[in-house]
């Protein structure tokens, strides 16, 4: 019989077969010997949250991803700051209280890990950005343009006030605003070539073209853009400076 770490960690989300979380925080388990696991806790309903809660005694922390990261703030018994303004939670710190009692404290490291990645990236020209998707993660994009002085802007299929459609997307938006974040699912593996609908024929070499997704490495959508002269790049950089903000953020 194993015998349990002193604490767990996970992820919830649904599906979970694109994550690496798993193995890469396993991996700095063992390399510096902490007494720690990470599990992946694939729950088909939000709800589901509080019995993985129940039944992990020694869960610490969870890391949230699809479809969750707006769901699960009903469930925050607190919320960092940043995470509020931003509007979802990809870190949940559990805080256990002296008579036994759990907390849910919601923070967002979505935010700091692509601020950090694309900030080298950012130029005069590159001012205003589209991002592809409203859901969750474009939520914390969004926060980290702005932190950079980059204008945003959402492209949905179905915008809202204020949001552009992908028919929106004229030789003359796209002229102006030279980043583009794809923060939709669409490439992911295994549906390795769809991508989002954009006029790629209008892209340039002064365009970043950044992609959320790290599975695979270079996506329809980078591929696409390179094609057409764009500068791309994928999400394993933020993966890693998030999942390092995810770590400080359990053992403040």
């Amino acid at each position: 019989m194993s015998i349990p770490h002193s604490k767990v960690y996970g992820l919830i989300g649904f599906p979970l077969t694109h994550s690496f979380s798993m193995n890469y925080f396993n991996n700095m388990f063992e390399s510096e010997n902490i007494d720690a696991e990470y599990v992946n806790f694939e729950i088909p309903e939000i709800g589901d949250l509080m019995e993985v809660v129940s039944e992990n005694p020694n869960l610490a922390g969870l890391n949230v991803t699809i479809p969750y990261k707006e769901q699960v703030i009903p469930y925050m018994d607190e919320m960092d700051e940043e995470a509020a303004l931003i509007g979802a939670v990809n870190v949940i710190k559990l805080i256990k209280g002296k008579n036994g009692d759990i907390k849910l404290k919601g923070f967002n490291s979505d935010a700091m890990g692509f601020q950090n990645s694309i900030a080298p990236l950012i130029n005069d020209k590159r001012n205003r950005a589209l991002i592809l998707g409203t859901g969750g993660a474009s939520k914390a994009i969004r926060r980290a343009l702005i932190n950079l002085g980059v204008e945003p802007v959402y492209v949905s299929r179905t915008p809202s006030e204020g949001q552009l459609s992908y028919a929106d997307l004229t030789p003359e938006i796209m002229a102006s605003h030279k980043v583009i974040v794809n923060c939709t699912p669409l490439g992911m593996y295994p549906n390795v070539d769809r991508c989002p609908d954009i006029p790629y024929e209008l892209l340039t070499p002064e365009h970043l073209c950044y992609d959320l997704i790290y599975n695979p490495d270079v996506t329809t959508f980078m591929r696409k853009s390179r094609a057409n002269g764009a500068e791309v790049k994928n999400g394993l950089e933020m993966l890693l400076l998030q999942a390092f903000e995810s770590w400080n953020i359990w053992n403040l």
